[in-house]
């Protein structure tokens, strides 16, 4: 099998497809669908998202020092790519894309009602970069839908929600779970003899 070399780019796929919510009042209420996202962190727990300064929601961000990633299904695929096809000067993509704003626990920025998983951010640093800017975040709440609990261990099930990535100019659903974190080194259980 052959290489071929491409240009440098931003390859990394898939990346989750999230819709950033943002605005301290709901007159400035926005959101913005992002997939350059991800943890940077985990002791304290810390995420990014990154911007194009020219972006409405970028002020509204930098203003407030925090915003909501409100995770997304394939339920929520249309809704996801509207709102990061339209700018929030032009339309209010809730009453558009018929969202829910609901109050957030810890930050004034709204989560999006229908979303499995909002990740409640206050942003710490913002770094230029280029194309982009980062804004660095300190997560400080994570809202999740029950529906999603299961057992009575309240694990979540974030696989029952149908999540969205996105892959190089598309949006995919998951496949397959092929293992668990630590399954190709976890010791295999010996079988009890039986008496």
């Amino acid at each position: 099998m052959a290489k071929i070399d491409f240009k440098p780019g931003t390859m990394v796929y898939p990346l989750p497809a999230v819709m950033v919510t943002c605005g301290s009042i709901p007159e400035e209420y926005n959101i913005i669908t992002i997939a350059w996202t991800g943890t940077i962190c985990s002791d304290p727990p810390m995420c990014y998202i990154s911007v194009r300064p020219e972006r409405h929601s970028y002020d509204i961000i930098k203003r407030n020092k925090e915003f909501v990633i409100n995770l997304t299904t394939e339920k929520l695929a249309r809704a996801t790519d509207w709102c990061g096809c339209r700018s929030g000067r032009k339309y209010n993509k809730w009453n558009e894309m018929n969202l829910t704003p609901a109050e957030a626990k810890y930050v004034k920025a709204p989560i999006i009602k229908e979303s499995p998983i909002s990740i409640e951010c206050k942003v710490k640093e913002i770094v230029k970069l280029g194309s982009h800017d980062m804004f660095i975040a300190e997560v400080v709440n994570v809202r999740v839908d029950d529906k999603y609990m299961e057992g009575e261990n309240g694990k979540f099930d974030l696989s029952a929600s149908k999540p969205l990535v996105y892959s190089h100019g598309g949006y995919f659903n998951l496949g397959d779970k092929i293992g668990k974190f630590g399954f190709s080194v976890e010791k295999k259980k010996k079988k009890k003899k039986k008496k």
